[in-house]
């Protein structure tokens, strides 16, 4: 794979037509995960590996195909299909990989960095040392091939019957590796110890593939602050820890950071010093919301459709709603259990002016000042889609499993799970299509329709598996370039 070329890393948007993306299919690490460890590993429940891959994720990379590169798989979709060709073509370490530059597997881009003895050395001594491996397993990992070796730093193994590493399932939620903003890529720094070999696998694969080499110096990891080791255990809220899913480009100049979670108050902090002053964007707004695995990141309580259209979680739009704590139940019967952590908070800061910050009182407010300021809509045009279709309990049910977490593949058109029933009907309602991706496949495949001509769309992805991990499309996907459209 070759070098990028300048200008072909660039996301400014959450809806504009997606060109370039970094994902990770299912790999067998997920057909590993025990009961005992799931929560561990950040797991609702253990998932079975062969209907995730074949019968839910492998849609998604056809789709993301036919839209970003579809010269991989126009024409050639019966041979896909075949059962001789045992998914070869979704197997990073296979010959007959599509190997797209458009959808981009890393544990390709792991492999080839690993082909660098330098690199190789250096990123098994590393692995060794955050997962306490022997020096005896240290020298036997230099034996392995580098497809070998990215197949066991993300699996965990290399065959069926012995587990070197604990598995990194969540490493097929790529938006938290990392987040494009403009021309610069902002590193994680997981809140979880669950996710410390994916970051770790992630930072040298941005820093030493000759992929990102013309963007090396726009690469941004946030400082810890100093002294951070001497924090006490239950001062942990305080440590510099960022995800992805918190993190939102809403336009050129205006970034979204969550405090949740996975993503503390220091990192907003450092976020809004790093980036104002590389000059990188000119306002930031911070989004605090309840920590709580309930929401875990902002990016499962709301994402962006189109320039004026959102879908949220309705509990987040009422002015009057000051505190979020209590399950679901309890807020509809108005019992709340009050604490110090339980607000919904917006701060929204201007590098022109940093020391007067603005407020707002909802989400709803926050997303229609988008909507109107920064994108040029009307007021009147401006809507908000909600959860369940803010039916309860529909609209928790369905939050939880990420009604709210999608991924725009262009302007109007989203990736959703077939499962929420109660939000497909709200998008409907809204002026949508709605499609399941079987179908929308197959008349991509015999010219039915052209992707040019699919507008106002949610597409509808199976869901008995992938939602069982708590994550949506706009978890499984890390934009690195979209079109300013």
């Amino acid at each position: 794979m070759s070098k990028i070329k300048q200008k072909e890393i660039n996301v400014s948007s959450e809806t504009g037509t997606l060109k370039r993306l970094l994902v990770h299919s299912p790999d067998s690490g997920l057909g590993k995960v025990v009961p005992s460890k799931a929560q561990d590993w950040l797991f609702e429940d253990i998932v079975h590996l062969d209907t995730i891959r074949r019968k839910e994720y492998d849609y998604y990379t056809k789709l993301l195909l036919y839209f970003l590169d579809p010269e991989k798989i126009k024409g050639k979709l019966n041979k896909i299909d075949d059962p001789r060709s045992k998914r070869n073509f979704y197997k990073p370490e296979h010959k007959d990989f599509h190997a797209s530059d458009k959808v981009i597997e890393l544990q390709l881009l792991l492999s080839q960095i690993l082909a660098q003895e330098n690199i190789r050395i250096k990123l098994i001594a590393s692995v060794c040392a955050i997962e306490n491996c022997s020096y005896e397993t240290q020298q036997k990992l230099m034996g392995y091939k580098p497809d070998q070796l990215a197949k066991i730093f993300i699996s965990g193994t290399h065959n069926e019957n012995e587990m070197i590493f604990p598995p990194i399932p969540n490493f097929i939620f790529t938006r938290d590796i990392g987040i494009t903003v403009n021309e610069f890529i902002l590193l994680n720094k997981p809140a979880k110890k669950a996710r410390t070999r994916e970051a770790l696998l992630s930072k040298y694969i941005f820093f030493n593939h000759p992929y990102f080499a013309h963007y090396k110096d726009n690469i941004i990891e946030l400082p810890d602050l100093q002294h951070h080791f001497l924090l006490p255990k239950e001062a942990e809220e305080h440590k510099v820890t960022l995800e992805g899913g918190d993190v939102m480009v809403v336009s050129k100049d205006h970034l979204l950071v969550g405090v949740s979670e996975r993503t503390s108050w220091d990192a907003a902090y450092q976020t809004i010093k790093v980036l104002f002053d590389k000059k990188v964007v000119k306002k930031i707004t911070v989004v605090k919301i309840p920590r709580k695995r309930d929401y875990m990141h902002i990016d499962t309580v709301f994402t962006q459709v189109k320039k004026n259209i959102w879908v949220m979680l309705g509990i987040f739009s009422d002015k009057s709603v000051k505190h979020l704590d209590g399950d679901s139940v309890q807020r509809n019967l108005g019992i709340v259990q009050k604490s110090k952590d339980d607000k919904l908070k917006i701060i929204q800061f201007n590098s022109k002016n940093i020391d007067n910050p603005s407020y707002f009182e909802s989400l709803e407010e926050l997303l229609i000042d988008i909507s109107t300021k920064d994108l040029g809509c009307k007021e009147k045009d401006v809507k908000i889609i909600l959860s369940g279709n803010d039916e309860f309990p529909y609209d928790v049910r369905e939050q939880w499993t990420d009604s709210c977490n999608l991924l725009a593949i262009k302007e109007g058109v989203v990736l959703g799970y077939d499962r929420n029933d109660k939000t497909v009907e709200a998008f409907e309602a809204a002026g949508f299509k709605s499609v399941k991706v079987e179908d929308l496949i197959q008349a991509l495949e015999t010219d039915k329709i052209q992707v040019k001509d699919i507008k106002d769309t949610i597409i509808l992805m199976p869901s008995a598996e992938l939602s069982r991990a708590r994550g949506g499309f706009h978890c499984m996907s890390m934009p690195i370039l979209r079109d300013n459209d």
